[in-house]
């Protein structure tokens, strides 16, 4: 046996195997498709709409530096740069992309990287590609990051998300830029969770706030809220053409495929029209606070659409996990080691598309009622 399929056994014993699953029947209350705009009729026909005008071959035949760039790419990324009152905007194949080219070409031996220590693990995937060296700070805590800045000079970034996606937790972001201001650091924020779920049309927390002029880079993803696939860097025009230079992620890749920029075309033309959903998904988060709020459950204390409930211990969390499978309830338990051993959870993922009847049954389920 090699070590290979030792590895994999000793993650059979302890509960910790992933595997692949089919999509399950039942409620959602584990998918990021928190508007409904996956399985969106109105999207799919604006995006058939958008394929019909602009798609003009199948595949994109090559990187964008060498065959795979087109005026229809530069219109779109023109088209995400304005939306997001920015400078400039780069497509990538994925957020995972996206974040591994952009952290790593930013991570130089002159920088040092402050991340907020629950960033995703393709954030810290890029941090760990570069160069620089990298300081964790206390997750959400504004004056460990500024202890933490003050203790070293040279240039300075810093790594945040705008929500968390294990825990739900909203960043203290105007703290956290007026910290960056004082100690002379820029600042990333990766709104992967906020991304047609916040600020005005779905432009995301940071627009929100009116921050956008105070951070360097925020990214944009795209297959969670907005119900597609892919992402954006979006910033200054020579963080851009920086990432050309020296982004291998998007330098070494395949450029997306017309159809990509199509969906993504055809997403932003809607977003400004789905006030309804959003507000919908706040009404839910809303009512389930409520209902989590009258519990002696261990809930985190979020105020997202992500709600994390501890359950200390793979079996113990699996064995829920499957409890509401049995009631048609999908929440998936998540284990370590995407987090920490004893901070066990099931994650429920809020949605437009969830009724009150749902959540009560949920909640019902959890209470042994």
């Amino acid at each position: 046996m090699n070590s290979y399929q030792k590895a994999l056994d000793e993650r059979k014993k302890q509960h910790l195997l992933r595997t692949l699953p089919l999509p399950p029947d039942g409620i959602d209350f584990y998918s990021n498709d928190y508007l409904g705009l996956a399985k969106s009729s109105e999207l799919e026909l604006a995006i058939k709409s958008a394929l019909e005008q602009g798609l003009k071959q199948n595949g994109a035949t090559g990187s964008r530096l060498l065959s795979g760039n087109s005026e229809y790419a530069e219109h779109v990324e023109q088209l995400i740069a304005d939306f997001h009152m920015s400078e400039s905007a780069l497509i990538y194949s994925s957020g995972y992309t996206a974040n591994l080219g952009l952290i790593s070409c930013l991570a130089t031996r002159e920088t040092t990287l402050y991340c907020d220590e629950l960033i995703h693990a393709s954030l810290i995937d890029g941090a760990r590609l570069g160069h620089s060296k990298r300081i964790r700070f206390s997750h959400n805590d504004p004056s460990d990051l500024d202890k933490k800045l003050k203790e070293h000079s040279g240039q300075k970034i810093v790594i945040v998300e705008s929500i968390y996606s294990m825990d739900g937790d909203i960043c203290p972001l105007n703290d956290i830029v007026e910290i960056c201001l004082e100690n002379g650091a820029q600042l990333i924020v990766d709104e992967a969770h906020s991304m047609a779920v916040r600020g005005e049309k779905g432009n995301g927390f940071v627009q929100e706030l009116g921050l956008q002029d105070q951070v360097l880079a925020r990214i944009m993803t795209y297959g969670k809220g907005p119900g597609i696939h892919g992402a954006a860097v979006v910033g200054p025009k020579w963080l851009k053409d920086y990432q050309v230079n020296f982004s291998r992620s998007m330098i070494f890749s395949t450029a997306p495929a017309a159809h990509q920029f199509c969906a993504i075309e055809a997403m932003y033309q809607l977003l400004p029209e789905i006030d309804f959903e959003r507000e919908k998904l706040q009404s839910n988060i809303s009512y389930f606070v409520e209902k989590r709020n009258k519990t002696n459950s261990s809930w985190l204390n979020s105020q997202s659409q992500i709600q994390s409930l501890i359950i200390p211990g793979n079996e113990q969390v699996v064995e829920l996990g499957k409890k509401l499978c049995a009631a048609g309830i999908n929440a998936l338990p998540i284990r370590k080691p995407s987090i920490a051993e004893g901070s066990e959870r099931i994650r429920f993922c809020l949605h437009s598309f969830n009724t009150k009847d749902e959540i009560d049954l949920l909640f019902k389920v959890l209470n042994n009622e």
